[in-house]
């Protein structure tokens, strides 16, 4: 398979599972809660059988953050192995490159240079 087609499908699961956990932790109700079948609401557990929904709903939560766990250590990874292959495009090095001294013009001697010399007896700029 495409790598690309798996990373799309652990994207999928990872958000269902991101949305599941939402969904259970808010169905399942707190402590404070169980004191309303202490004075009357005798019967508020009996749909999960005679544990309650507590156990079934805390374990499908705990699989559900496991798997949403792997599905994050999995899309870390595709993100790295698309930032390796970015690096390895091959983008162009800048590197600097130095004249050799054979191209440099010889300044101190005053030949081979593009620079004119101009004497100071040759300026027209008057002297003070």
């Amino acid at each position: 398979m495409d790598l690309e087609i798996v990373e799309t499908l652990v994207l999928a699961m990872h958000v269902m599972a991101a949305l599941a956990i939402i969904g259970l932790v808010l169905i399942q109700h707190g402590k404070g809660a169980d004191m309303g079948s202490g004075f009357g609401a005798g019967a508020s557990s009996t749909v999960f059988g005679s544990g309650g929904a507590g156990n079934f709903l805390s374990k499908t939560t705990t699989m559900i953050a496991i798997a949403f766990f792997l599905t994050s250590f999995a899309l870390a990874f595709f993100a790295k192995e698309k930032s390796v292959a970015l690096r390895d495009i091959g983008l162009p090095q800048v590197t600097e490159q130095v004249p050799s001294s054979s191209e440099l013009p010889d300044l101190e001697n005053g030949g081979d240079t593009e620079v004119p010399v101009i004497l100071p007896s040759d300026s027209e700029i008057p002297e003070p």
